[in-house]
Parts: C-alpha cells; sequence; structure tokens
C-alpha cells in the first residue's frame, strides 16, 4: 500500500513535467512575434523588398511568357511588378520604368529585393530580384522557367550594371 501513493506521485510529476515540455514547445518565446522567428537559415520577411523576394521565389519553376506578369507566366519585369504587389508597394512595369523608380545601391549594399539590372546583347533589358548571399530570382528568357542564378555566375557577373532600391 506505501508503495502505490509513491506510484501515483511519480506518474503526477511524469506527466506535468511532459505537458510542461509540450507547452514550452507550442510557445512563442518573450518578446517575439511568429514573423521574427527563423525556418531554417530564412527569416520571416519584414520589408516590402524582402516579402518581394519570397512571392518572386514562390514563383520559381512557373513558365517565362513574353510580356506575362502572373503565375500563368512572367517576363522579367513582370515578375518584378508582380511581386512588389503582393509586398504591397506598386512599381511600373518596363525595365526602363524599373530604372527610373529606384535608387543606384552598391554592390556591397545589396538587400532582399533590391532590383538588378543586366546588359544582354547590348543594352539594359533584364531584371531580376536579389535575394541575398548573391543570389537572385529572375525570369531569364523564351522556353525557361523562373529559376534563381548566381550573381557571381560569369555570365550575370558581367552583365550586371546596377542595383536598384524601389523608392
Amino acid at each position: 500500500m506505501i508503495a502505490q501513493p509513491a506510484f501515483v506521485i511519480r506518474v503526477f510529476a511524469f506527466a506535468i513535467t511532459v505537458l510542461g515540455l509540450l507547452s514550452a514547445c507550442s510557445s512563442t518565446p518573450s518578446g517575439t512575434h511568429d514573423r521574427d522567428r527563423q525556418v531554417g537559415t530564412v527569416t520571416a520577411p519584414r520589408s516590402a523588398g524582402e516579402q518581394a523576394a519570397a512571392v518572386a521565389l514562390d514563383q520559381v519553376g512557373v513558365p517565362y511568357r513574353y510580356g506575362g506578369s502572373t503565375p500563368t507566366g512572367f517576363d522579367c519585369s513582370g515578375l518584378v511588378q508582380y511581386s512588389y504587389s503582393r509586398a504591397g508597394k506598386k512599381l511600373p512595369r518596363t525595365t526602363g520604368q524599373l530604372w527610373s523608380a529606384t535608387a543606384a545601391v552598391g554592390r556591397n549594399d545589396l538587400r532582399a529585393g533590391d532590383v538588378l539590372f543586366f546588359n544582354v546583347e547590348g543594352k539594359m533589358s533584364h531584371v531580376g530580384l536579389y535575394l541575398g548571399g548573391q543570389r537572385f530570382v529572375h525570369a531569364p528568357s523564351s522556353g525557361r522557367t523562373v529559376s534563381v542564378a548566381s550573381l557571381t555566375s560569369p555570365y550575370y557577373n558581367a552583365a550586371f550594371i546596377r542595383a536598384g532600391r524601389p523608392r
């Protein structure tokens, strides 16, 4: 009979411990919010640029379509305009208009969502959105899909003109 109360106390203590651990796993630490949590190594977006970069990244695999600006198909500037519109910021449609609507940013000062401008076939005619880590997302060309590329690749490193941050 003496062993029975001790057993009940141990089971009760174990149950309290398990419940405490489970509730700790589901709670938000004091002073933080869900948007501040990290998933892997990617922090949840906060700025319009970070949100736009995340939206663009979600479009990876969507086919290129000249003049396209929806998830059924994108061209490069359509992807930028769509991504920023989903982040709550209105941007113009063409690469030239995007150039005018952004403030120049040095290559060493890039932030997620900065618009990257490239010289293709002798003229400024391609844009992408910077992701961080020298990577960007873009709608490259006919027959391809929205994809992630590296600014350090020989082609894009040579074609890079400047970056711009939407005003």
